[in-house]
């Protein structure tokens, strides 16, 4: 019988593969993106300081009015937006896009195009 690693296992491995070469400075800090069953969240990450500089995600009251009725991959565009207006106005334009391990395709894809959209550059 194989024993195969439950796909969380799976993606924290992929995730840690990448992270090796993925890093945020203050100049271009790192957007991570974090999936969960039914929430997404983005952060801007910068990785000399070990600080957070922005973070969005759909628990946030603002955020969660705007995603009540829509599907889950339409949630993840807001925050995109959201993340990426609130990194605008902290002055960052340019950031390294961290998946998070997550196959880029679906919510993910979303959120960096929301991103994209909101003005962050990737």
């Amino acid at each position: 019988m194989i024993k195969k690693k439950d796909k969380n296992a799976d993606r924290l491995v992929r995730h840690a593969r990448v992270r090796k070469s993925v890093s945020g400075t203050s100049q271009r800090p790192r957007l991570n993106v974090y999936r969960s069953a039914n929430h997404i969240y983005a952060q801007v990450i910068d990785d000399v300081l070990g600080v957070t500089l922005v973070a969005s995600s759909t628990m946030e009251k603002e955020v969660a009015a705007k995603v009540a009725k829509v599907t889950k991959t339409e949630a993840a565009k807001i925050v995109g937006q959201d993340v990426a207006k609130k990194a605008i106005a902290k002055g960052i334009d340019s950031v390294v896009f961290d998946r998070g391990g997550y196959i880029y395709t679906g919510r993910v894809a979303a959120l960096a195009e929301g991103a994209r959209e909101g003005g962050l550059k990737f």
